[in-house]
């Protein structure tokens, strides 16, 4: 197989990635970068998201109202260094996005017209319609367009990184310092895999929301990026804190779930029982504006009470105009299956949204493993705590792409001399079927919905560990013996992010955030 050799390798075609592509193409003409993007350049996490960037702009907002907010939310286990640090520097994040070409809106005065989200005491949400991250990704696309020393190669697929576990032949120790010189990669078209070396490498793919059967993530959402660097012995931490958004559009059988933004409660949006009774008063006396924590639980608790297979959220209060202008697409999503939310309710569920946690990083978006660096929700930043604040996410990957390519260009490695291998698929044959893989996909997704969900105990995720491990090691097996696919590489990547989210939730003593076991609010 070939090797590919460039100066910066980038895993992922998100916010995180294009955005610190720009900034160190921009500022370093003479290094090469490639993307490399499992799907179509512009599929992405931040292409679904709706809400916005939360960004301190009014005069009648601050700095440390964000701050508290987001510590509040991350019931105060996130980095409040972290925290100062990306709240503080994301006007200056956004005006930077604007200035490459994306577009907010404004009210008739020309100001941002600023969106409400749970958990925030302020109107500081900047959005593009309910579109945001939409509108993001292709200005970000048509700058990367324009610069000729980065290249974006589409339906490629990370396997697995390269570090010193492969270059060296005295295996390294642990604690040693662990380099990392690329990745194999293997392109969708021929499948053929190669080799790409690379004096840095980033990683910036996304969140894991498809460990779980209902989840808003799109279905390239599988957790790569983490499961490579856990593989690569670099630190992982924080997995835990999966937070389950309060309202996807309740649709039995579809997957991924469509996303119902935090800013239609923003607007005043209620949840009711199906009964048509509001409930949110029992739990908080934030109401719907609680953080999604706190909103996920109180909706399955309601639902476990009742029996019910869904709530309502009721818009139809806030009149046909708030939601033409503000949530038209979500509207046009509800009417083609046959809701009306301008005159009825819309039904809703939690469903797996966002990885908290992710592989370690510093400030300077550095991971544990030198030459490695990670930027975006595969990232633990330590900014969302225990739980994410509502539009922290489109920020933090601003700030730290930022973060990142100013280290990037400040302490350019020295050429490494590693004698990378090429891939080795000695031995292995062309799998005859693919069902075993969808299935261990699917009895996977299963176990985490019903066994590490929302709400856990101790013998649920003894369970789930249990059943996981006959997986993996079925997983392992097919790994071993077969010509890789995506879709094999994928349920690998799934299966070590599942054991994380188990092992470490069995680790945690506490109810935090996101995570809660119903045993340890009993001791």
């Amino acid at each position: 197989m070939s090797m590919v050799k460039t100066d910066i390798l980038v895993l992922g075609s998100g916010i995180a990635g294009l955005t610190c592509s720009i900034k160190i193409a921009e500022a370093l003409p003479g290094k090469q970068i490639k993307i490399v993007t499992k799907a179509d350049k512009s599929e992405s996490n931040t292409k679904y998201a709706q809400g916005g960037v939360a960004v301190v702009l009014d005069e009648e907002d601050s700095f440390q109202s964000h701050v508290d907010d987001t510590l509040k939310a991350g019931d105060y286990h996130n980095n409040k260094a972290v925290v100062e640090m990306v709240v503080k520097e994301g006007p200056q994040r956004l005006r930077e996005i604007i200035k490459w070409g994306a577009a907010f809106d404004k009210n008739p005065e020309g100001a941002f017209s600023l969106g409400m989200e749970g958990g925030h005491s302020a109107n500081r949400i900047v959005h593009h319609k309910d579109i945001t991250g939409y509108e993001l990704e292709r200005a970000l696309l048509n700058k990367i367009a324009q610069l000729k020393n980065v290249e974006v190669l589409q339906h490629h697929y990370a396997i697995d990184l390269i570090t010193d576990h492969q270059v060296k032949e005295a295996k390294p120790k642990l604690g040693d310092d662990i380099n990392c010189y690329g990745a194999y990669i293997l392109d969708h078209s021929t499948n053929n895999i190669f080799t790409y070396v690379s004096e840095v490498t980033l990683i910036a793919t996304g969140g894991a929301g498809q460990a779980y059967d209902h989840t808003t993530n799109p279905s390239i959402a599988t957790g790569d990026g983490i499961a490579m660097a856990y593989r690569a012995k670099a630190m992982v931490a924080g997995m835990e804190f999966i937070q389950f958004h309060p309202t996807a559009l309740y649709e039995p059988g579809v997957s991924p779930n469509f996303l119902i933004t935090e800013a239609v409660r923003g607007e005043g949006g209620h949840l009711k029982t199906l009964a048509g009774e509001r409930f949110m008063e029992k739990y908080d006396d934030r109401l719907e504006l609680a953080s999604r924590d706190i909103v996920s639980r109180c909706i399955d608790k309601e639902l476990k009470e009742s029996g019910s297979e869904h709530v309502w959220l009721d818009c139809t209060h806030l009149g046909e105009e708030v939601i033409d202008q503000h949530f038209p697409n979500i509207s046009k999503r509800c009417l083609s299956k046959g809701v009306d939310m301008k005159t009825e309710p819309i039904p809703v569920v939690p469903a797996a949204h966002y990885v908290c946690g992710g592989i370690n990083v510093d400030q300077a978006g550095r991971t544990t493993m030198n030459r490695l660096y990670g930027c975006g929700e595969c990232t633990n930043t330590g900014l969302h705590g225990a739980n994410r604040l509502a539009s922290n996410s489109l920020l933090e990957a601003l700030v730290y792409s930022h973060n990142i390519a100013k280290d990037i260009i400040a302490h350019y490695p020295e050429e490494h001399k590693a004698v990378v291998p090429l891939w080795n698929e000695q031995g292995t044959t062309r799998p005859k079927e693919l069902a075993l893989i969808s299935h261990n996909r699917k009895e996977l997704q299963s176990i985490m919905s019903d066994l590490v969900g929302i709400v856990r105990t101790d013998a649920r995720l003894k369970s789930a560990l249990r059943r996981l491990s006959v997986i993996y090691q079925e997983i392992e097996d097919l790994y071993n013996e077969t010509k890789l696919s995506p879709q094999l590489c994928e349920v690998r990547n799934l299966i070590n992010i599942a054991y994380m989210i188990v092992k470490q939730s069995s680790e945690r003593k506490e109810n935090l955030g996101a995570f809660y076991n119903e045993d340890l609010s009993e001791a």
